[in-house]
């Protein structure tokens, strides 16, 4: 296997994911600056132009960041990061979910069209006029977020899940473009700190 790498939230998502599971997978730097990834040869590993991408074996590329993590917990599943019973799996599958469409999206693309506008307006769709609210809608679920961890060590209770490592990657890069974390939501900030204490958080 090998994993097309950059930088951003993405790529860091599943290197963490990696580095929990103890695995071992070669990285091949992609120029994301530079627009490498929204060029062949590139292109022909994912037609869609994002990071990251895993190579597997036999040359098909699994794309999207959580089918890698999911296609990496069924190969590897020990230790469960996802979970080792359908109600585990469920639950993890819920507060992914969650959080990947209220707080990462609108993270991201709040960065993306305002901050990240110089980089990706000749990339992708970009709508300036949203970039606000869509950092409010982020901080918004995140508030809400933070009344759920209340009494929880992690977003499934005890078990560190992809949920947590896809919510700690996003809002460590939210620190970094201007979107940090508000002191108010002290349980996140508490877990946040627990999180980053990992040693895959620095993969």
């Amino acid at each position: 296997m090998k994993l097309y790498n950059s930088i951003g939230p993405n790529p860091h998502v599943v290197r963490m994911f990696i580095a929990e599971k103890g695995i071992e997978i070669p990285l091949e730097q992609v120029d994301l600056m530079a627009g490498e990834n929204r060029r062949e040869p590139y292109l022909q590993k994912n037609s869609a132009g994002q990071l990251p991408a895993l190579e597997l074996d036999g040359g098909h590329c699994v794309t999207e960041i959580t089918a890698i993590c999911e296609y990496l917990e069924d190969t590897h599943p020990n230790p469960p990061l996802i979970g080792s019973t359908p109600e585990e799996k469920a639950e993890t599958r819920k507060w992914t979910r969650r959080v990947d469409l209220a707080i990462c999206e609108p993270l991201a693309n709040g960065f993306r069209f305002a901050e990240g506008l110089p980089l990706f307006k000749s990339r992708v769709v970009t709508v300036p006029e949203a970039a606000d609210g869509l950092k409010r809608m982020a901080q918004d679920r995140l508030k809400w977020l933070d009344g759920e961890m209340n009494g929880k060590e992690f977003l499934c209770g005890k078990r560190f899940t992809l949920a947590d490592i896809l919510l700690y990657c996003f809002l460590d890069f939210g620190t970094q473009v201007g979107q940090p974390l508000k002191e108010e939501n002290k349980n996140i900030a508490a877990w946040f700190q627990r999180v980053k204490a990992r040693p895959s958080a620095e993969a």
